[in-house]
């Protein structure tokens, strides 16, 4: 089995890319870097492998925290909860894993698992479930293949868990969210469990390696002097939508995620424009002079004007300098079914889907 040994260092630009890819949204990243930079120091480098390194027989699963980011911001992370519920599911399934996996490439849950792979001595896999971050548990490319996230297990500080198996989706997202608010608005899960051979027809390859190129290209941006946007939307073959200064916020949390608008004024050369940004966790529409810029499941990613840096729906605020990216999403969520799964009508938008790139190109 070939493996590539993720260090303290390498963390560093995982996380940037972690925190752009999640699209606002999936919790701050710099919190599970932290755990997992921890985690290295004390137990060595993370094993990161590729798909193909599996057998068609090996079990795995992924490990991630579930909740409004804004709790997550104030609640840190722990890997003791997230080793409970993993060990509950093994459980459950009378198996062992043989590896674990990232339930999205963005925000926090991209990083989290590298705590645990690393002291539990597991592989992590270069793979994940959606090449950005969604809300919802059945918003991943594993459940349009027919993959079940049941049995899910969670688990809190105080060690409480559950074992949860709903007759279907649905049930199953309603059930995690009421327990997860009364576990105090997050807690920690181990779900998603396969096979080898389901894994490498379901999950994306390299996207871990996708967030760590795009951290890496914001390092020798600023190293070089470069327009780190311009830089960004280089790497991620994405397209600049807006910049412009936050003038007016719009937030709330209605029990199980956090919900906004943000309203930004244009500068440079959109002044005198303005745009304005939704989000459910993640930015999910954009929108400028009655038109829309993106929308899910397409990335809509808000980073610092002069620095580049990715901020996220919950560190948004007014007076901030922001550059809107527009980054297309992977080829798989732009079919029908999973249009029906995670487009603009899943969210209760009215617009059709268009891809970054159509819009993009009717704007010039």
């Amino acid at each position: 089995m070939t493996a590539q040994l993720i260090d303290v260092k390498d963390l560093d630009a995982i996380a940037i890319g972690a925190a752009l890819y999640g699209t606002g949204g999936g919790g701050d990243p710099h919190i599970g870097k932290l755990l997992a930079q921890r985690a290295i120091r004390q137990y060595g480098p993370t094993r990161m492998i590729d798909l193909d390194d599996l057998d068609d027989e090996d079990l795995i699963a992924s490990v991630a925290m579930i909740g409004a980011p804004a709790v997550m911001l104030e609640r840190l992370a722990e890997t003791g909860p997230l080793i409970t519920a993993l060990r509950e599911l093994e459980a459950k399934l009378g198996r062992k894993v043989k590896a674990l996996f990232s339930i999205e490439v963005g925000g926090l849950n991209s990083v989290i698992p590298f705590s645990v792979a690393t002291e539990l001595g597991l592989p992590l896999l270069d793979a994940d479930s959606m090449g950005r971050a969604f809300p919802q548990l059945n918003m991943t490319l594993c459940a349009l293949q027919g993959i079940s996230p049941m049995p899910l297990t969670l688990a809190d500080e105080k060690g409480n868990t559950f074992v949860l198996k709903a007759i279907d989706n649905a049930h199953l997202e309603r059930f995690v969210r009421s327990i997860t608010m009364d576990m105090g608005g997050s807690c920690y899960s181990a779900m998603y469990a396969m096979s080898g051979a389901q894994a490498k027809a379901s999950l994306l390859r390299g996207s871990i390696s996708m967030t760590q190129r795009a951290g890496q290209a914001l390092f020798e941006a600023r190293a070089r002097h470069l327009d780190p946007v311009r830089e960004l939307v280089r790497v991620t073959q994405g397209h600049c939508l807006f910049k412009g200064k936050v003038s007016d916020l719009q937030r709330k949390i209605d029990g199980r995620w956090s919900k906004g608008e943000a309203s930004i004024s244009g500068l440079d050369e959109y002044e005198g424009q303005s745009a304005t940004l939704l989000y459910q966790n993640e930015f999910l529409m954009a929108r400028a002079g009655g038109k829309v810029l993106a929308s899910t499941p397409d990335l809509i990613c808000t980073v610092d004007l002069e620095t580049g840096e990715p901020i996220t729906a919950e560190q948004v605020r007014y007076g901030l300098r922001v550059a809107v990216l527009g980054l297309p999403c992977v080829p798989e969520w732009r079919t029908a079914a999973a249009l029906q799964l995670v487009g603009p009508g899943a969210f209760g938008y009215e617009e059709a889907y268009q891809t970054v790139e159509q819009l993009a190109m009717e704007r010039r």
